[in-house]
């Protein structure tokens, strides 16, 4: 390809609007362009390298014993109000409805298709197992679209079902589909984290993710270095200890005059804030809840919704706080009746704690659950930091940011026993088919690419995935000796199967260099009236500063030795 004819020009200023590394450089480097929030136009040089994705994801899954199939975007919600997950996407489930009124959604994912696909489809146990998956677009209603490819409302995505007899047959699925996962990463030149998830709307007892590591990236990680115990913040366990008061003793009542935080309750005091009780309050699908912890802990939401069974989860307003009857600085739940009470399951463990008295200036010495107040659920609704205590080993854990690229689920037989997805075994009994559900969501690989590979000048493509291998670059080209020798090197190398990307431009050297560090293809050559001096061709590394020189005879098994070595690095 001439990039004079490339469709997609390079930018040199940052975009005003582009919040993260990838969007940045996918806009300069003239890769997408915005149609609206959240959806995006892929251009030839952005489509090359989700090609590339492709390929590899396509090639493991079949080696997986994989059968690829299409399955429609438009599907009827009722199929999801049988499932219940109408409630459970609530409004990122995109929904229209037809000429005749018959609602419609615009597919998040495809469990309830391929669910009642395999309904008609399978009868016997004979039939299973089985893998399939697809390549297809999804939808969801983002309520804040960020960060480009990283958070959108339209998406590709790869996404296989796995169909099994048993649970046994189901971690065979899982594992396989987890080493399929692991060789994608690698082949690709993306080393992944792989952390225990929370399955979120898609459901499911187990889950992990497999995270690409970037600053820059939404997810934390919690990791112990010891052991190797990972996590997604959403899911983390810590190792809490217990808060060994001694026997419990007789409330009593103490004045805290203006002391409402955690901080200056134990300060004042003189107790760590692991001996007191903090309060939080929530509105879960439109019900006051009151949640109580430990006061050096935090709630991490997405368990607390988990144990509440709840669509939808926020946090009180001051309205609603002052209408329940709470007085916030000064509120724990000794006394309170008339709303649901959830506590983090360090409190029953813990004795004679420091908790509000249910009104202003003061708190309660000596709490102790059971004998001053119950809740309605107790759960682990810890959030995990850095520093916290491993709960495998004791260790202390770390945490580092990264991308969610690829999610794996056990659904088991939630989706199929609702939509009748049944299998007869040896003796004609009907059991539910058990299922798996796993995720690769292609744009926010690409950009979490761009995340992890890049530097101040632009991207640095890993060899399997750049959009071309060779950066063709000559200068001077009005001068006669350089143009001849470029175009039967561009000859050449496009016979020999090396993708390469002729900067025909008259463009200054400047100029065409900054624009092969900015599109980061993995290898430049330069040729130039010096070069040829020397018979020779400047050949350099997008990861290197230093260059070499190349006889011009042996230019193309050079970069063929050079793109193996990229391509077996990975």
């Amino acid at each position: 390809m001439r990039i004079s004819k490339l469709f997609g020009k390079t930018q040199r200023e940052i975009p005003a609007e582009a919040d993260t590394i990838s969007h940045q450089l996918l806009l300069r480097a003239g890769m997408i362009s915005q149609v609206a929030a959240g959806v995006y136009s892929y251009l030839p040089f952005a489509l090359r390298a989700l090609r590339k994705i492709e390929d590899i994801i396509r090639d493991e899954m079949n080696k997986a014993g994989g059968q690829e199939l299409t399955l429609p975007v438009l599907q009827p919600l009722e199929l999801w109000q049988e499932s219940g997950r109408d409630q459970a996407f609530g409004k990122s489930l995109f929904t229209l409805s037809d000429r005749r009124e018959r609602s419609l959604a615009l597919g998040p994912t495809h469990e309830e298709v391929i669910t009642q696909l395999v309904s008609h489809h399978v009868q016997s146990y004979r039939d299973l197992p089985l893998l399939l998956y697809q390549i297809q677009t999804k939808f969801r209603d983002e309520p804040r679209p960020r960060g480009g490819l990283i958070r959108v409302r339209e998406f590709t995505m790869k996404d296989l079902y796995s169909f099994d007899v048993d649970e046994d047959g189901l971690e065979e699925s899982y594992q396989e589909m987890l080493r399929a996962y692991k060789n994608i990463f690698n082949r690709c030149g993306l080393p992944t984290m792989l952390v225990e998830a929370d399955s979120g709307a898609i459901g499911g007892k187990d889950s992990h993710e497999f995270m690409l590591l970037a600053e820059s990236g939404e997810n934390e990680n919690i990791y112990c270095p010891g052991c190797g115990y990972a996590a997604n913040a959403e899911k983390a366990e810590i190792a809490k200890g217990t808060v060994d008061g001694g026997e419990p003793l007789p409330m009593e009542e103490v004045a805290t005059p203006g002391m409402t935080s955690i901080e200056q309750v134990a300060g004042f005091l003189g107790v760590p804030p692991n001996h007191t009780l903090k309060a939080v309050f929530y509105v879960a699908d439109g019900e006051f809840v009151f949640v109580v912890i430990r006061g050096d802990l935090d709630v991490n939401e997405s368990k607390l919704q988990n144990s509440l069974h709840c669509y939808e989860l926020r946090m009180a307003t001051e309205a609603e706080v002052i209408e329940a009857g709470i007085v916030a600085g000064s509120a724990s739940p000794v006394g309170i009746s008339g709303m649901r009470i959830v506590a983090d399951d360090s409190v029953p463990v813990a004795s004679n704690l420091v908790g509000g008295a249910n009104k202003s200036d003061t708190h309660l010495k000596n709490v102790n659950y059971g004998r001053d107040f119950t809740a309605d659920v107790i759960a682990d609704i810890a959030l995990a930091h850095a520093g916290d205590t491993c709960p495998r080993c004791g260790g202390r854990m770390e945490s580092a940011r990264g991308v969610e690229v690829g999610h794996i689920f056990k659904i088991g037989t939630a989706h199929s026993e609702r939509l009748g997805a049944l299998y007869a075994d040896a003796a004609d009994v009907s059991h539910p088919i058990v299922m798996g559900c796993y995720g690769i969501g292609l744009g926010r690989l690409l950009a979490a690419a761009i995340e992890q590979n890049h530097d101040e000048k632009g991207i640095i493509w890993p060899m399997p995935i750049a959009p071309y291998q060779v950066y063709l670059c000559p200068l001077y080209r009005d001068n006669t000796e350089v143009s001849e020798v470029v175009e039967r090197l561009y000859t050449e190398l496009e016979a020999k199967g090396i993708e390469v990307l002729l900067d025909d431009r008259t463009e200054s050297p400047g100029v065409k260099f900054n624009d092969a560090d900015l599109l980061g293809i993995p290898l430049r050559v330069t040729v130039s009236p010096r070069t040829l001096e020397k018979g020779s061709a400047e050949i350099k590394r997008r990861t290197e500063r230093e260059t070499e020189l190349a006889p011009l005879e042996e230019v193309t098994a050079r970069l063929k030795e050079l793109i193996a070595e990229g391509i077996k690095a990975s």
